[in-house]
């Protein structure tokens, strides 16, 4: 067992919550509880909200961009210190395994911290532009607002560093509500928050369930609306957002596709297949999951993925050695296990996994699992899994292989894989996504991070994701 949560995070102290309603936070591998957690009630996010406007409108509103970054870079210190202990933390709560985790949720959240300390000392609040009928123009970025950040368990602190430090950086105030299959680790924030002398109420953390979250989003108080989880929720939450004329930006599902192209260096493909197509137990939004090969090499392809992902290691995610953790909860396993099941009786062959591992005898784990000859039509190449299962399809011509990639209704990632780099980078222009790999998928904190169609709206990382956290204000000067 961890140390219970009792108390919320709150206008820079510990507070009780205003109810009794708790969450028993569980452990992936072993199915045993690993901490209580208290979750916040409506009237929480109310004393949230509140706290984080007056933040706004008070000291917080004096710093400079510089000092804001000093604060940046003193937050990214301070979870970088917390970055070994964060990552097992995590793993123990949604079964990622420690080798990913020990950088998405231990050392890329300083990273990002640092990155936008460094950015934002850059850039400019102030442009004055020459009007173009006569005198000048100021162009003003200031702060949009309160910002309800609202984050999934997958990768609970990369995502949640995704909208804090930007939204922070910019000199807005934030609201951070975690999902609660991994609300523990969301308060390692609030602890990097005190340590690095954060003014009270610019950062609160309050984990809650699905009624609190929709009040958080409807709120009066909220300025903006930043989610990253499932289509279905971004669906919901922006339709509140757009009743109310709201920012929001949705970062949602995928199911992105690996084009083989005939030219491919498969011990290439072999050996960044985990890191693309299965990262985090395939509990990955934009992982390739759909893997699309030449007829001429069809077989060669079915036959190195399966013998890859035969060969993952399988187990405790604390083990470095470990490629394939468990699922984050019961419901998740025995949903993928659905999906599993819908595809054997499509009459789609499996050849390899496909049920639950033998040899572990408790843990949400599902067997890293293909399916092979698989129609892009069928309900497993269409709907997002979440979970080790790739579906491979073949193709004709490239050009059917990008008729079958952008079937689909995300557009979230995707990859191509050719020792021809200019070639990658041609088909790679003609898939409907917001971002494409050429020989490996890696996010760089430099360049923007979103999707197309079903996959959301708007963009994280890099520049672009600072300009969704400030609103812009035009003063038209007269002549001189």
């Amino acid at each position: 067992m961890t140390t219970d949560r009792t108390e919320l995070f709150i206008d820079g102290q510990w507070v009780a919550p205003s109810s009794a309603q708790t969450v028993e936070v569980m452990e992936a591998a072993t199915e045993q509880p690993l901490a209580r957690c208290v979750l916040g009630s409506t009237a929480d996010m109310d004393i949230a909200v509140n706290a984080a406007r007056r933040a706004l409108r008070g000291p917080w509103a004096s710093y400079t961009a510089a000092e804001r970054a000093d604060l940046l870079d003193r937050i990214g210190a301070a979870l970088r210190s917390r970055a070994r202990d964060t990552a097992a933390l995590v793993s123990r709560e949604n079964g990622m395994p420690i080798s990913l985790s020990k950088g998405a949720n231990g050392y890329a959240p300083a990273m990002m911290f640092s990155y936008y300390a460094t950015l934002i000392r850059e850039y400019s609040a102030l442009e004055i532009r020459p009007n173009a009928l006569r005198g000048r123009s100021i162009v003003a970025r200031q702060p949009v607002g309160v910002v309800a950040a609202i984050t999934p368990w997958n990768y609970p602190q990369g995502l949640a560093a995704m909208k804090l430090a930007p939204a922070l950086a910019a000199g807005c105030t934030v609201v951070l509500k975690p999902a609660p299959e991994t609300a523990l680790d969301a308060f390692v924030f609030a602890e990097a928050a005190v340590e690095a002398g954060l003014p009270a109420g610019v950062l609160n953390i309050v984990p809650g369930d699905r009624e609190s979250g929709a009040h958080l989003v409807a709120h009066p108080g909220v300025d903006k609306v930043a989610f990253t989880g499932s289509t279905a929720a971004g669906r919901a939450i922006g339709k509140v957002c757009g009743r109310l004329l709201r920012p929001v930006t949705l970062e949602l599902g995928g199911k992105s596709a690996a084009i083989i192209t005939e030219s491919v260096d498969l011990d290439v493909f072999a050996k960044n297949l985990l890191e693309v197509s299965l990262p985090n137990n395939g509990q990955t939004c934009h992982a390739s999951t759909r893997i699309l090969a030449p007829q001429n090499r069809y077989d060669e392809v079915v036959e190195v993925v399966t013998e890859t992902v035969r060969s993952l290691a399988v187990g405790d995610p604390l083990d470095k050695e470990t490629a394939i953790g468990p699922l984050v909860s019961s419901a998740q396993r025995d949903r993928v296990l659905g999906l599993i099941e819908d595809g054997r009786n499509a009459g789609y062959q499996i050849t390899t996994g496909g049920g639950i591992p033998a040899a572990q005898t408790a843990g949400w784990f599902v067997e890293p699992t293909v399916f092979s000859d698989v129609d892009n039509a069928a309900r497993i190449a269409q709907d997002e899994i979440f979970g080790p299962v790739l579906v491979i399809t073949r193709y004709a011509d490239e050009d059917e292989a990008i008729r079958i990639a952008n079937d689909s209704a995300y557009g979230l990632g995707g990859t191509v894989w050719t020792t021809d780099e200019q070639h990658g980078i041609d088909l790679a222009a003609r898939i409907d996504s917001g971002t494409v790999g050429i020989n490996h998928y890696a996010l760089d904190l430099a360049v923007p991070f979103g999707g197309r169609k079903a996959s959301g709206l708007g963009r994280e990382l890099g520049p672009e994701g600072l300009s969704p956290y400030f609103a812009l204000k035009s003063i038209y000067l007269g002549s001189d």
